[in-house]
């Protein structure tokens, strides 16, 4: 694999994790094109790293309020001063995170029901999520405005957040799209929902991360790893995720996700077509 499709890749992971598009979607018809195979494993653990780095750096004030109230928390436990209805909006951010991530869990037993639509060859899957993600974005727009901030979250909507998330699995339909909307639904404020979205999203790039570094150690690679070029694309993933958050943010504030239903309604379209223009005639085109 060439630095150009390095590049590409990071371009495509930095913007399309964070925008409400998919990242997993657009990678995978971006793969497609470019006919990459056991190589993508290795090249996603590296962008995954550069745009996990991108969250933690542009919400590190929220990152960094929820690691010292883990620390306080453990502390008030030990000293009898904890209290689930009396948490500050960092503490309480910081166990609907938890509570978020836990629906994860047993998706990772059913890890190849998620994948597969992107290892088949075949794009009409990621064409039909993208819809759906278009949908999503419309009902976003559409939202009333909601005002709860992070201390009047309940229990119930981490849930559902978590719930959106897990659908996100599928490559097509976009994790930030779905937990913004999710978190749109269950009335909190813009802010809160991008913020909420994104700290959840922390875990999960992480677990993916992981979870794709097991796969790697259990079946390594035949070709020699270039861990220079993989590392350039972690920089180069890195900033461009960090534009696209400062976009996100500009974009929930104007409610302006209805300009990426437009884009994914018509990626979607264009996927299907292809898709079945390829099965029909059996002809592939690559680059």
């Amino acid at each position: 694999m060439d630095y150009i499709k390095i590049l590409i890749q990071a371009v495509i992971q930095g913007l399309t994790e964070f925008l409400p598009v998919s990242s997993s979607g657009h990678l995978s018809v971006a793969q497609h094109f470019m006919d990459i195979g056991e190589e993508s494993v290795t090249v996603s653990i590296f962008l995954h790293m550069g745009t996990l780095l991108a969250v933690i750096i542009a919400f590190r004030e929220a990152v960094w309020g929820m690691v010292r109230e883990f620390f306080l928390t453990i502390a008030d436990i030990f000293t009898g001063k904890f209290s689930w209805k009396n948490m500050n909006g960092d503490r309480r951010m910081m166990f609907m995170v938890m509570l978020g991530t836990l629906v994860l869990i047993p998706a990772v037993f059913f890890k190849d029901y998620f994948t597969v639509p992107a290892l088949d060859n075949d794009i009409i899957f990621e064409g039909c999520a993208f819809i759906f993600t278009a949908v999503l974005l419309f009902m976003a727009d559409a939202c009333v405005k909601g005002i709860k901030q992070p201390k009047d979250m309940k229990t119930t909507d981490a849930l559902i957040v978590g719930l959106f998330q897990v659908i996100a699995l599928f490559p097509g339909v976009s994790r930030s799209g779905s937990t913004i909307t999710a978190g749109l639904f269950c009335g909190f404020s813009r802010k809160t929902a991008v913020t909420f979205s994104f700290m959840l999203g922390i875990p999960a790039i992480l677990g993916a991360s992981l979870l794709e570094i097991r796969e790697l150690v259990q079946t390594p690679e035949e070709t020699a790893i270039n861990w220079f070029m993989l590392a350039i694309g972690a920089v180069v993933a890195m900033l461009v995720g960090l534009l696209a958050i400062k976009l996100v943010k500009w974009l929930i504030k104007k409610e302006k996700f209805k300009i990426f239903a437009i884009y994914t309604v018509t990626l979607g379209i264009a996927c299907i077509v292809w898709g079945l223009f390829e099965n029909i005639t059996g002809i592939t085109f690559t680059f």
